[in-house]
């Protein structure tokens, strides 16, 4: 195969925080590695070859979250459901050595991270293989001139639903009303449609939610989450 051009793609967020305490910076040394969805960078797999998922799971239904934070929701639903793979993509290294203390903690074994950009992993994500996808909390670039950063734009959701099986269900969560605007407008347009039928379906949080810190700071801070449910067409 030959070897495809890498796209230009701007990054905006934070790849590094305050400096890891040294059992965080163990836990990226010893159990990142292991914990790799397959090749995923541009310098390992430059041709762009899919990843193979029914090898990493076992023919598991896998499920995706898009910038997984500190990793608390991503653990919660591979320990209550153990019959599924997750993958969870987040470029912040602080967060990804949190998930990884957390999942040395809960024992779960049915999990994959790749520490980079979700739009990296969509390259190699085979079509049509996803059943599941989370956007909690997501970076909400507040000012109008920054939107076109925003994960609900089309250089993200056209690729997201690529991957997603039709039928695979997509859930938004976030706290800013401006979000919840462009959510509704966008996600739509790219073969998805909104599953709620009365107010009381995006104001109130899944069954099966785990408050995460992000969401703690929101209502603290007199914010109103909002949980958005679409489904693929």
């Amino acid at each position: 195969m030959s070897q495809k051009s890498r796209p230009r793609r701007n990054f905006y967020g934070r790849l590094k925080g305050k400096s890891l305490k040294r059992s965080q910076k163990a836990y990226l040394d010893e159990d990142l590695g292991a914990l790799s969805p397959g090749p995923v960078s541009w310098e390992v797999n430059p041709d762009r070859i899919p990843l193979d998922l029914p090898g990493l799971f076992g023919g598991k239904p896998v499920w995706l979250e898009i910038g997984f934070g500190g990793g608390e929701h991503m653990v919660h639903q591979a320990s209550n459901n153990p019959e599924v793979g997750l993958i969870g993509a987040e470029p912040y290294i602080n967060g990804v050595a949190m998930l990884l203390g957390k999942i040395r903690r809960a024992g779960v074994d049915n999990l994959a991270v790749h520490p980079g950009d979700a739009r990296d992993l969509f390259d190699v994500l085979p079509e049509n293989t996803i059943d599941r996808a989370f956007l909690l909390y997501p970076d909400p670039w507040p000012k109008a001139r920054h939107h076109r950063r925003r994960f609900v734009t089309s250089e993200h959701l056209q690729p997201l639903a690529k991957t997603l099986k039709p039928g695979a269900i997509f859930r938004v969560a976030t706290d800013i009303e401006d979000y919840v605007r462009q959510t509704l407008e966008e996600v739509p347009k790219h073969g998805f449609e909104w599953l709620a039928e009365r107010p009381h379906d995006w104001r109130q949080p899944w069954d099966d939610w785990i408050s995460t810190r992000y969401e703690q700071k929101a209502l603290r801070e007199g914010r109103t989450p909002h949980y958005l449910t679409f489904r693929k067409r």
